[in-house]
């Protein structure tokens, strides 16, 4: 661990050490749950043990609000250049089965609380509107977008820094079609909220929107793709009409399949936009989970 060089195991039921093996389980499952802090470090780092100490502290102060693995990059040199460590000490912290902040370097205490208290907000909400809110989610799932859209709007009028329910009112508006105003509204958000995860799916919700508006036909784009499978744009424009046409899973399916034979086309354009599909649907949502585990899997392989 970080603030010992002997590489003991981590102190607290929050914190632990994990390898390349665990990786999936401890931070990629595990923060569908709550936010998971990955600690990459060395035994020969200085820095890491000054931040060692001063990070488990943190998170232990936070209850089993977010968890700490350590990584010790001599040991795991895979997963330390899958996600491009150049120094030591770096923090990754995820949620929801991505990368959502890090840092470099150690930090003063009252820094890593303000870095902690930002994870803990991404699953924070006013108990008192969360049936308000169900009730708003139900009405869209429902394809009552505008009884929705009230409801969403009606929250925050009370509580104008509501992520959920901004992010809900802009999926609204996006359902209804009205993608112009969504955008606007994503665009006006709170500092306080603009990177929340709900503000992101709505993000990532809108930009596949504006992507289905211009979807090439699904029949003619399959044709062009049996008749020379190595076609790339032609299998990432397959895929963009897939989603539009409401086939998530078989857009996700020809991402995957592009990302396999060639994941650093296009600047990485397969990966990009399989974490705009995962970040449009629910973090439950079962074809996300399996989705995001299949991506790892290739990614860490």
């Amino acid at each position: 661990m970080l603030g010992n060089i002997d590489a003991a195991p981590a102190k607290g039921q929050w914190i632990k050490d994990t390898s390349e093996a665990s990786f999936m389980a401890d931070v990629v499952d595990a923060s569908q749950e709550v936010p998971v802090i990955v600690d990459f470090w060395a035994p020969w780092c200085g820095p890491c043990k000054t931040l060692g100490p001063a990070l488990e502290a943190a998170v232990t102060a936070a209850k089993g609000k977010v968890r700490m693995v350590k990584i010790n990059v001599d040991e795991n040199q895979q997963i330390a250049a899958q996600l491009r460590i150049q120094s030591i000490p770096t923090v990754y912290a995820f949620f929801q089965g991505r990368p959502v902040d890090a840092f470099q370097g150690a930090l003063p205490a009252s820094d890593l609380k303000k870095f902690i208290d930002n994870l803990v907000a991404l699953v924070g909400e006013d108990e008192g509107l969360t049936a308000a809110l169900d009730e708003a989610e139900a009405m869209l799932a429902e394809g009552a977008a505008t009884d929705a859209a009230e409801v969403f709007a009606a929250v925050l009028a009370e509580e104008p820094e509501n992520a959920r329910a901004l992010g809900g009112l802009a999926r609204a508006q996006i359902a209804a079609g009205a993608l112009d105003q969504a955008e606007a509204l994503l665009t006006n958000a709170p500092a306080g909220i603009a990177k929340a995860q709900e503000i992101e799916a709505a993000r990532a919700q809108l930009a596949l929107a504006r992507q289905a508006q211009n979807a090439g036909p699904v029949d003619e784009l399959r044709a062009v793709l049996a008749a020379n499978p190595a076609d790339h744009q032609a299998r990432f424009d397959l895929a963009q009409a897939l989603h539009a046409k409401g086939d998530v899973a078989g857009a996700i399916d020809e991402l995957l399949e592009l990302f396999r034979r060639d994941r650093e086309w296009n600047e990485g354009a397969a990966k990009a936009q399989l974490f705009t599909i995962f970040e449009a649907l629910k973090p439950t949502d079962p074809l996300a989970v399996k989705g995001r585990r299949r991506l790892s899997s290739m990614i860490f392989a």
